[in-house]
């Protein structure tokens, strides 16, 4: 992956330094569909239509940043891809202002401002971890206006024709909900479910090329036992499974482990001593308190068992 320089674009007598786009060939492997149903979000079908930017949901690990990077290659467009956070401001998303050797101020556009101004894609990822305010900021992008207001560089930035945007967001706890108004205009919505054994089987030959076959497939299997458990170990945590193991094999000081006691250390180094039993974790998952299986009710955390004093049935309101 390198970058490429270039350089400014002048916006309203503003000097915006942009971004400069990844250069990156990625494939999508597997799931064809969800290549299919992303490019023909952005198709735009004559002058009154406009391209939609849909959201792509699912689990960490299982291809959402990757999906949006192939659909860019696929479009052969410049990529730009932005990482929100918990403390991304509306500044850090548009014009950022820098304090330049001469003394002056310096614009600089960010990944997605660049992408507007150049005809790129720009894929906003992990969406769901940005405040309400940054979300604000870029409401008249994402709607029939197609523009930002950068209030730290006093301008308007419209988007050119050919700009592209999907936004990633994990199943998982965000540090913030998305507004309402923003989520109707992220549609739709492309959920990245975990591959069956087929697909997930090429992603890992296409990642690790030169694992031998047998650990390609003790790794399969056990993602495959562990998403038929709803457990949420990814595509992404059996490549790392399968990287560690291959340079505990290849090691030739110590002692030498054999595949199986290198794929086993992998696995508990990588996900933890508690994945060697795929069962017995996704008991222990669904007894936990606020999981299927039980809800957690504040006296439980004063009363326990068949205390005399802990309320009953009998002590629930009635209407």
């Amino acid at each position: 992956m390198g970058e490429e320089a270039v350089g400014s674009m002048t916006v309203d007598g503003v000097e915006l330094r942009l971004s400069a786009p990844l250069r990156f060939q990625q494939k999508w492997v597997g799931q064809k569909d969800l290549l299919y149903q992303l490019l023909a979000c952005w198709i735009v079908l004559n002058e009154q239509d406009l391209p939609l930017t849909p959201r792509l949901t699912g689990h960490p690990g299982t291809g959402k940043t990757t999906l949006g990077m192939a659909a860019a290659c696929q479009r052969r467009q410049p990529l730009f891809i932005y990482q929100c956070t918990s403390d991304t401001r509306p500044e850090d998303l548009l014009v950022t202002p820098v304090l330049a050797d001469s003394g002056r101020i310096a614009y600089h556009a960010s990944p997605l401002v660049s992408a507007m101004l150049l005809g790129g894609v720009c894929v906003l990822d992990e969406g769901n971890r940005m405040n309400e305010k940054s979300w604000a900021s870029l409401a008249p992008l994402l709607d029939h206006r197609r523009y930002v207001e950068s209030v730290i560089a006093g301008i308007v930035i419209p988007a050119v024709a050919d700009f592209r945007c999907c936004v990633t967001m994990n199943q998982d706890a965000s540090t913030y909900e998305v507004p309402d108004y923003i989520l109707s205009r992220l549609q739709p919505t492309l959920n990245v479910e975990f591959p069956n054994r087929a697909d997930e089987l090429a992603i890992l030959r296409h990642h690790l090329p030169f694992a031998e076959p047998e650990l390609l497939a003790l790794t399969v299997d056990f993602l495959q036992r562990a998403h038929g458990l709803d457990l949420e170990f990814s595509p992404r945590d059996g490549i790392h499974v399968v990287r560690y193991a291959l340079k505990r094999l290849a090691q030739t000081y110590g002692h030498p482990l054999n595949q199986d006691k290198a794929w086993h250390e992998a696995l508990e180094r990588v996900l933890g001593s508690e994945a060697v039993d795929l069962e017995t974790l996704a008991r222990q998952r669904r007894d936990a308190p606020g999981e299927a299986g039980g809800d957690l009710n504040l006296s439980d955390l004063f009363f326990t068992g068949n205390e005399p004093l802990a309320p009953g049935d009998d002590d629930a309101p009635t209407s």
